[in-house]
């Protein structure tokens, strides 16, 4: 997907913003009394200031008003800055949370191809440290940059007031100190976005690692993945450090010009002070001192707006890496028209099916089958001919390219996603677990069913035995990948949630393969007792498991080359007499 320029990234968060319009108000509201309060306090000052230089006329009945004014002036501000904090607070978190749920509503809508295609570790890094990045920025945005903006324009139209030469002097300075700001802001916005993607490739490398550190110790691996690690954190380090140092180049530069106006401003002041009849213009201590205070205002938001632009091209390179997943578009969505599949036989039918995952490489075509209620069909073919692929297609996660699937007459296209993958019950080769407890796990299909219920499905998978041999038995909490769990052990307990629901089409994609032989014996009269009156699709590696099969599909580069039963096709003496010997050739 093309990526978003500056201009439409700071749209769309302007658009974010809209739902917060009250806090937005609110936190302007703040910000105008936190200046206003910040202004008064140096006339109160420059004030006192006057009625002790003039001699013999202080009053200090005067001065002490002007210190209670003051101090009136100091609680306002501080209870306007401490409420300020609070609504940009809340308007900042609650923003981020916006996007991080979008973000993540959208991951669970986007098609298997996006998710296929993309690395784990840099999706998670986006909706994570992305969304950190964006928040610090747009909390320094609405804590700096409004405040500042506020700040300078109040304070230049007070200089005019009191002494409009200075002001000229001050106004005329200021270009600077924006021209540099904005000359560093717009070649820095690369770099922090490449630091971005930097970073979320090294996220999805450790996550990788991390996921596979059995692998990558069985075979010693950990010197390679260092050099692979160091290589990619020696990038992130060298793009985080030109970046960092470009930006930080705003700071000093604007410290100086602000160093110039301050000079600028106590030599003009001092001089009309000096000689007051060469200009027009009355102008006391106390007011030299009062506009130093302003000088000193005036500055130091230009030093913190720099620092904010910095960490606000930061913030925009984030959003927009959070808004291309966003923006990814989503799978076709069910028909408004979609149908409940219910009340399911089990009749399936490929009626002239092509897939590819990318144009440029066919991989299903003229693919047709007809399934009947209750049929068991054995998938069978060598490594890359299409059995996943197949599953894929009957569950909906991909949808055909060319022909269609039906289901009791009804294409699959024509009815709604939960309910067709609700009357499927499917175990994979690779478990799937979430974090939760044993009991939770099971219960996944069924959330409703009883405590005896999950005991039933479990003893029926054989998972009983060593399921209450656990420390908290079915309450034992377990992590994503199943804990302390054995593959074995794993893989009887997405069993187990079939045997709970038992839908009426079951896929088993080598349902036992990590299961030691006597468990499998049991656990396949089991399934033949599940599989009874079920259409199931079984795809098998070891074929003596497809002999009593009522129909076997002999799949080859994506097309189904034989089919028929066991005997026929070994009678055949084709592919499938050829794959099936050579299993047991000694």
């Amino acid at each position: 997907m093309e990526k978003a320029s500056k201009k439409k990234i700071l749209k769309r968060i302007f658009k974010q913003l809209k739902g917060y319009t009250p806090y937005i108000i609110l936190s302007v509201l703040m910000a105008i009394i936190t200046v206003a309060g910040n202004l008064i306090i140096p006339i109160f000052f420059g004030d006192a200031i006057d009625l002790i230089a003039e001699n013999g006329k202080t009053s200090f009945d005067e001065i002490y008003t002007d210190f209670i004014y003051i101090g009136i002036a100091i609680a306002v501000t501080c209870v306007a800055q401490w409420l300020l904090n609070i609504i940009n607070n809340k308007i900042t978190y609650s923003v981020t949370a916006d996007i991080r749920k979008q973000a993540f509503e959208h991951i669970q809508e986007l098609p298997l191809k996006y998710l296929d295609g993309h690395p784990y570790g840099d999706i998670v890094s986006r909706n994570i440290a992305d969304v950190d990045q964006f928040a610090d920025g747009l909390l320094m945005g609405f804590t700096q940059l409004f405040t500042g903006v506020l700040t300078i324009v109040s304070v230049l139209v007070l200089m005019f007031v009191l002494n409009w030469i200075v002001a000229i002097a001050v106004f005329v300075l200021t270009p600077l100190s924006l021209f540099i700001a904005k000359f560093i802001a717009s070649r820095t916005y690369s770099m922090f976005r490449k630091t971005s993607e930097i970073r979320g490739e090294q996220t999805a490398m450790i996550d990788e690692m991390v996921g596979n550190l059995k692998v990558v110790q069985a075979f010693s691996h950990e010197d390679e993945n260092m050099e692979k690690f160091d290589e990619v954190n020696s990038r992130l380090t060298k793009a985080s450090l030109n970046s960092i140092f470009f930006s930080s180049l705003t700071n000093p530069t604007t410290r100086f010009i602000n160093s110039l106006v301050y000079a600028a401003v106590a030599l003009a002041g001092a001089l009309t002070i000096i000689y007051p009849n060469v200009l027009p213009i009355t102008f006391t201590i106390g007011n030299l001192s009062t506009l130093l205070s302003y000088t000193n205002q005036y500055t130091k938001p230009f030093n913190e707006i720099t620092g904010v632009i910095t960490e606000l091209q930061n913030a925009i390179a984030c959003a927009g890496r959070i808004y291309e997943v966003i923006d990814e578009p989503a799978q076709i969505p069910d028909k408004d028209d979609a149908l409940t599949l219910e009340n399911v036989k089990g009749d399936i039918k490929f009626d002239n099916v092509a897939f590819s995952y990318t144009a440029d490489r066919k991989l299903i075509e003229n693919l047709n089958l007809d399934v009947k209620e209750g049929q068991r069909i054995a998938i069978v073919g060598p490594t890359g001919c299409g059995k996943t692929t197949l599953i894929n297609l009957l569950m909906r996660f991909y949808d055909v390219d060319e022909g269609g699937i039906s289901v009791d007459g009804n294409d699959v296209r024509d009815v709604t996603r939960a309910s067709l993958r609700r009357n499927y019950g499917m175990v994979l080769q690779d478990t799937w677990l979430k974090s939760g407890t044993i009991k939770q796990n099971i219960a996944m299909g069924k959330p409703d069913a009883t405590d005896e219920e999950i005991i039933e499905a479990a003893k029926q998978a054989h998972a009983h035995k060593f399921i209450i041999q656990l420390e908290n038995g079915y309450d034992t909490y377990i992590s994503e990948d199943g804990g302390n769990l054995s593959q074995g052990q794993k893989q009887l307990l997405c069993i187990t949630r079939i045997m709970l629901c038992l839908p009426p089409m079951l896929i088993l994609d080598e349902a036992t393969s990590s299961i030691d032989t006597r468990t499998e014996l049991n656990i396949q009269s089991a399934f033949a007792q599940m599989m009874e009156g079920r259409t199931s699709f079984i795809v098998a590696h070891r074929l003596s498991t497809g002999k009593n099969d009522d129909l076997i599909l002999d799949m080859k580069d994506g097309k189904i080359i034989e089919q028929g039963k066991h005997e026929d096709l070994i009678a055949l003496g084709g592919f499938y007499n050829k794959l099936y010997n050579s299993q047991f050739a000694v």
